[in-house]
């Protein structure tokens, strides 16, 4: 997925007083960034931080930290977060595939909103919920494991349904059309997931879990 390019992105990122630049220096201690022991979630690929922030807003007894690999698309939680000043969330500007250098067994729950669904069979280990990310996550869920995932690829969701399956997750809440569903389910959207709304597709949802 293409990004507008933003002029200096990186420095507005890395200034701001909600990134954490020095993450590696954090494993295994980020309750100390929050000052407090409540639970950690994660986002992986936040893009602009629209769910997250809400996310942390909705939940203010809950820490909330939102990776993302491009700071172009960081630049607008960056600055929403400058206004709002909001205390229980921080960003990473990172790579996935560190997760497990940068974090401990200190995470509760991973968000995976609208990644990037990767289609192609040879970019298959790229997609979120391959083996070798659950692998990944092994080594930073603090006790359960518990992934949220939305998506508006059909495919995406029917391989990340077997791959959670294959690896021994359980399913407590499947939809295949969430704004469309009568169960209750609070549900904070994206920026991808509102213009998806209006145009109405289907999001296709999983709350899955191991113990």
């Amino acid at each position: 997925m293409e990004y507008n390019v933003i002029k200096n992105a990186d420095k507005i990122v890395k200034s701001s007083k909600y990134v954490i630049n020095n993450y590696y220096n954090y494993k295994n201690n980020w309750h100390s960034v929050f000052n407090n022991n409540n639970k950690i979630s994660l986002e992986l690929g936040m893009g602009r931080g629209t769910f997250i922030i809400e996310m942390a807003k909705k939940y203010p007894n809950t820490n909330f930290i939102g990776l993302e690999l491009s700071t172009s698309q960081m630049v607008m939680a960056v600055e929403r977060l400058e206004k709002e000043k909001i205390n229980n969330i921080r960003l990473i500007n990172a790579d996935a595939r560190e997760i497990d250098k940068i974090f401990g067994k200190e995470i509760d729950t991973i968000y995976l909103t609208f990644s990037e669904p990767w289609p192609k069979q040879h970019d298959e280990k790229k997609r979120f919920t391959h083996e070798s990310y659950l692998k990944l996550y092994d080594k930073i869920f603090k006790k359960d494991k518990h992934i949220i995932l939305k998506t508006d690829n059909k495919g995406l969701f029917a391989y990340s349904l077997e791959t959670l399956s294959d690896y021994w997750y359980t399913f407590k809440r499947v939809s295949l059309d969430l704004h469309n569903d009568e169960r209750e389910i609070s549900n904070v959207m994206t920026d991808f997931e509102k213009q998806y709304y209006l145009e109405k597709r289907p999001i296709y949802y999983v709350d899955a879990i191991f113990k």
